[in-house]
């Protein structure tokens, strides 16, 4: 079946993107990771990712052309494949691409060809025409599904195009989702907490009294019709207790707040549940925050808590009295933590983990940076050159540079080494391809993109994937060793501590020396102890001998 590729929202402030580049015409074969287009959105260009695998069908914007967020962009599936029933829906669920719309085309055929006899197609139709279809966005580069934080709407408020519908964790960042379209929110089809996939009717927007019936019956394909006004029902009623709790001044302890107003907030130092929130039921925006001023009662309750302890301070001082009781706080798991347990978990429960340890000497590389650093066009760091060492051993020892893949073992010809960055929501890998390839401050000056790139998320899926080993540093933390899970695919992880000035014992005479502790994670499936250990030794070498990696 032929899938939709909408304008995606790129940015928590975007309208519309500017198709700058397409990077497939039609008839095209696509695969899920191929970049399809690159958009120009009001912060930067970035590139489309379709998801889908199949022909290129279809495409809605021409270059230099914009289309409204949302709006169908491309068409992906079977060659062949007729898809102007997914066009003839799109006059109201994507008004951008109305122009692509067939001016005189019988009813739409918006469900599968299978359940289409239980659709009601003068009903979707009449629907389609009175009602606007609010999709779960793609918000990031790798969201798959997002989960609705809080909706700013109940069930029969009026909304404006530009209003904020409800606010969408995914594996990234918490962003707002807009509809779009004028009207009445007729229909919430996920609750609060819960998670739709990427495309799946999240809201229905359009005129009072407009039946979304058949339009859920087009969209589920389910025979039973009449079950729809009691899956509308549900949310509905879900929906309403908590918007209430919102305009009676959040009771759950959750401040609403728009992702800028409280980045603002955090960098101006701001307590955000101080300031008087002027959106829709109170909610924070950025200019509340740009024009908080501190109230001057705002330390009273301090106050009285300083008075009301005055007592407690002349009673005898054997006495006791614990300023709060016992109590905790149950944080919900973002997606990117998820992630990052279950691909761990796995690793860890799967993949039966050795460790090898080895100190470094990293006197000669502390002298050999230093004299670098004076002509290099980038600074290069002690963790450049680990990932420099550790590619070169790789090359030497390439039964290390492999993945257990079950009934087989993978040995990988290219390098890629994987760094990994600590972000405010987890961890992430950014990728250094064909490190053994490259010069010192060439790694140096493409680790650093990658780095800012990851603190502003702002990665590409094709920066973060494809590594086929994986450092991990903490050193700069002033950790001197410890161990790390191994990152899937990988079959081992070399983890960095720091380098710190140690007496050592050389020729029978005791001195200080700058070492570093490196511990090896091995995937005991692929990589054997003796295996493991060689390549520990090369890459000692490498780093006691700096001179000798730029041979």
């Amino acid at each position: 079946m032929a899938e939709v590729i909408r304008m995606p929202l790129l940015s928590d402030t975007m309208t519309e993107g500017v198709i700058a580049e397409w990077h497939k015409k039609v008839g095209d074969t696509v695969k899920a990771d191929d970049v399809i287009a690159e958009v120009e959105t009001d912060k930067a260009t970035m590139e489309v990712m379709g998801y889908v695998e199949g022909t290129l069908l279809y495409i809605g914007v021409e270059k230099g052309k914009a289309a409204k967020v949302n709006g169908i962009i491309a068409i992906v599936g079977k060659p062949g494949e007729d898809y102007t029933a997914l066009l003839e829906g799109n006059n109201s669920a994507a008004p951008a691409a109305a122009q692509a719309q067939p001016a005189a085309s019988p009813a739409p055929q918006a469900a599968a060809p299978a359940a289409a006899p239980a659709v009601n197609d003068a009903a979707l139709q009449e629907a389609l025409k009175n009602a606007t279809v609010v999709r779960m966005p793609l918000l990031s580069d790798t969201m798959t599904e997002g989960k609705i934080v809080a909706w700013n709407k109940k069930v029969g408020d009026v909304v404006k195009s530009d209003d904020v519908l409800a606010e969408v964790e995914t594996d990234k960042a918490t962003m707002e989702v807009i509809g779009y379209a004028d009207g009445t929110l007729l229909y919430i089809g996920v609750k609060e907490g819960d998670a739709a996939k990427v495309n799946g009717i999240i809201a229905i927007v359009g005129k009072a009294g407009t039946s979304v019936d058949a339009i859920l019956a087009a969209e589920n394909g389910a025979p039973a019709a009449t079950a729809a006004p009691a899956t509308e029902a549900a949310p509905a009623a879900t929906t309403a207790a908590p918007a209430e709790t919102a305009a009676a001044g959040n009771a759950d302890g959750r401040v609403k707040a728009s992702p800028l107003a409280k980045k603002l907030a955090q960098e101006k130092g701001i307590d955000i549940q101080q300031v008087t929130g002027s959106g829709d039921g109170g909610r924070i925006v950025k200019k509340d925050v740009d024009g908080f001023v501190p109230a001057a009662a705002a330390p009273a309750p301090a106050a009285a808590q300083t008075t009301a302890a005055a007592p407690a301070a002349s009673a005898p001082a054997a006495t006791f009295a614990a300023q709060s009781g016992e109590g905790y706080t149950d944080i919900p798991v973002s997606k990117m933590r998820s992630v990052i347990a279950k691909r761990l978990s796995e690793s860890k429960f799967s993949a039966p983990h050795f460790y090898l340890k080895v100190d470094v000497n990293m006197d000669k590389a502390m002298e050999i940076r230093k004299s670098i650093n004076e002509v290099s066009p980038v600074k290069i760091s002690f963790n450049d050159m680990v990932i420099k060492a550790a590619s070169l051993a790789l090359r030497q020892h390439p039964d290390v540079n492999s993945s257990w893949m079950g009934d087989f073992i993978r040995q990988n010809k290219h390098i890629h080494i994987g760094s990994a960055v600590a972000i405010e929501d987890g961890l992430i890998v950014p990728v250094v391809r064909f490190a053994d390839q490259k010069t010192l401050s060439q790694i140096a000056s493409e680790a650093k993109v990658l780095y800012d790139k990851a603190k502003n998320k702002k990665l590409q899926p094709q920066d973060f994937s494809g590594n086929t080993f994986t450092v991990s540093n903490l050193g700069m933390l002033g950790i001197d060793e410890f161990t790390a899970i191994i990152n899937p695919p990988d079959s081992a992880i070399l983890a960095v501590g720091g380098i710190k000035e140690t007496a050592i014992v050389e020729k029978g005479e005791v001195k200080v020396a700058n070492i570093m502790k490196l511990t090896l994670s091995c995937d005991h499936r692929s990589v054997d102890g003796a295996v493991g250990a060689r390549f520990l030794a090369t890459l000692k070498a490498y780093l006691e001998s700096p001179l000798t990696m730029m041979v």
